[in-house]
């Protein structure tokens, strides 16, 4: 709760029992201070009421993003979608996450499809990435950090082996280090479910790779367009990481009409090892 330090809020919060506003931040006082002494000690702030960008000027290396959690439980893709708009220096400050102590356990308040596809956006977007002790195993009782006990619960192995998966991904180097960029998605006059699909792409030196995802309940057709102007004259070969799907595609096609792609509901794509045919 960061933000409660913030002179504003502690004094909207105390009012005349706070006494004198303090000439500075408590925040800008500390974390340099501490850091004089222990420069490599990273400051992450558990922040609401959308005050994440202060507490990052003040000094925070990371802030969390419940806002994002909030819109991909509640909201649309489209609201998630402009979220990912935010300038990108301020996103990589951003700590995404779909479960924490706070919350209820991502298994019991999604379904597992939506989960899926709500950790691969988490996952793969900037920012910092929390994920919470049995989130992987997918426990549903949410047991409060002061118990010492909780019940015996069965493991989800194919949930476990979803996030092994995912996790090996996110630690590579064109997730960590790459370029990352919203990709422009568009649809038909009849269509509209493009709306509910959400595409980014990361390039490196070494790798490129395409996520997609339909953060929505029902099937969606769209087309991608890709911003890689290399990609235009040669046919591409790519690979699904999750279902090592292999596909063959125009690279002039992908760079102007777009990638065109149908998936299920909560449905995604993480298309890797790309290669020129």
């Amino acid at each position: 709760m960061a933000m409660l330090l913030i002179n504003s809020i502690f004094e909207g919060t105390w009012g005349n029992r706070a006494g004198s506003r303090p000439a500075a931040e408590y925040w800008q006082e500390v974390i340099p201070a501490l850091k004089k002494g222990y420069p490599d000690f990273l400051f992450m702030a558990e922040a609401y009421w959308d005050l994440e960008w202060e507490l990052q000027q003040q000094g925070f290396d990371y802030c969390y993003d419940k806002r994002l959690y909030d819109r991909l439980e509640h909201e649309t893709a489209e609201s998630v979608r402009l979220h990912l708009c935010a300038d990108l220096d301020y996103q990589e400050k951003c700590v995404r996450f779909i479960e924490n102590h706070d919350e209820p356990r991502c298994s019991s308040v999604f379904s597992g499809e939506k989960e899926r596809a709500a950790a691969v956006t988490i996952a793969t977007i900037p920012g910092g990435k929390l994920f919470h002790e049995g989130q992987f195993e997918g426990r549903k009782v949410r047991v409060p950090v002061f118990l010492g006990r909780r019940p015996e619960e069965p493991v989800d192995t194919d949930l476990q082996s979803f996030y092994r998966v995912l996790l090996e991904a996110a630690s590579s180097e064109g997730l960590k280090n790459g370029s990352w960029q919203l990709c422009e998605r568009t649809g038909w006059p009849d269509n509209r479910t493009y709306e509910n699909l959400l595409a980014w792409c990361r390039r490196s030196s070494e790798e490129r790779q395409l996520i997609v995802v339909n953060l929505s309940g029902e099937a969606v057709q769209a087309r991608v367009v890709l911003p890689w102007e290399e990609l235009k004259g040669r046919t591409w070969h790519m690979t699904d990481l999750f279902t090592q799907h292999e596909y063959q595609r125009s690279g002039d096609e992908m760079c102007t009409e777009g990638l065109y792609v149908d998936l299920p509901a909560w449905g995604y794509h993480f298309l890797t090892r790309w290669s020129p045919q």
